[in-house]
């Protein structure tokens, strides 16, 4: 079993960091991980992706030309990459800075106004978090309470900020509709 996400925004929307703790989660979990950081010219604001790959086995190569499912916080990635998603993947798509959807209907589009859930809870650098909840209750690629831990380990030197990613990650979840 091998699968594989792109995280893809512009920077300082904390794709990289979503990456890190996915790939955290599942080597917690016994999985072999692979996590491939890309930014554009200006790391704020340029534009920023990363590929994470989970495997049961050594990953041949950690270069994948379609991944299985895909998070898209902005309108020139969607764009970019949606075009590139396995069928029957999930694709997640941040309806607060893209309009449209991934014009695909073999995939299972996840369309949610991330930014203003993470205004809800108080912290609009939480949507990264949100989006990451969303992602991993609708595709299952490491269990929820990995991702749990992961993120309370990612922030346990700033553990005022653990309630918020907690909650971050609950509302994403809530909002992709997985229980």
């Amino acid at each position: 079993m091998q699968k594989e996400v792109m995280f893809a925004g512009f920077g300082g929307q904390g794709i990289m960091l979503m990456g890190k703790i996915l790939a955290q989660a599942a080597m917690d979990e016994g999985y072999e991980v692979v996590w491939i950081p890309s930014y554009g010219p200006e790391m704020r604001g340029g534009t920023a992706y990363c590929t994470v790959v989970i495997g049961d086995r050594p990953i041949g190569s950690p270069i994948i030309k379609s991944p299985s499912h895909l998070v898209a916080m902005n309108g020139p990635s969607l764009e970019k990459f949606a075009p590139t998603i396995k069928p029957g993947g999930v694709v997640v798509i941040n309806r607060s800075l893209i309009s449209g959807n991934s014009g695909r209907d073999d995939v299972i589009e996840v369309i949610l106004p991330i930014i203003e859930i993470a205004k809800e809870l108080g912290n609009v650098r939480a949507a990264n978090i949100v989006a990451l909840g969303a992602f991993v209750a609708r595709s299952e690629m490491v269990s929820f309470e990995h991702l749990r831990e992961s993120v309370r380990d990612e922030f346990s030197r700033k553990e005022k900020l653990i309630p918020l990613n907690m909650k971050a990650l609950d509302r994403g979840k809530e909002a992709a509709g997985a229980e």
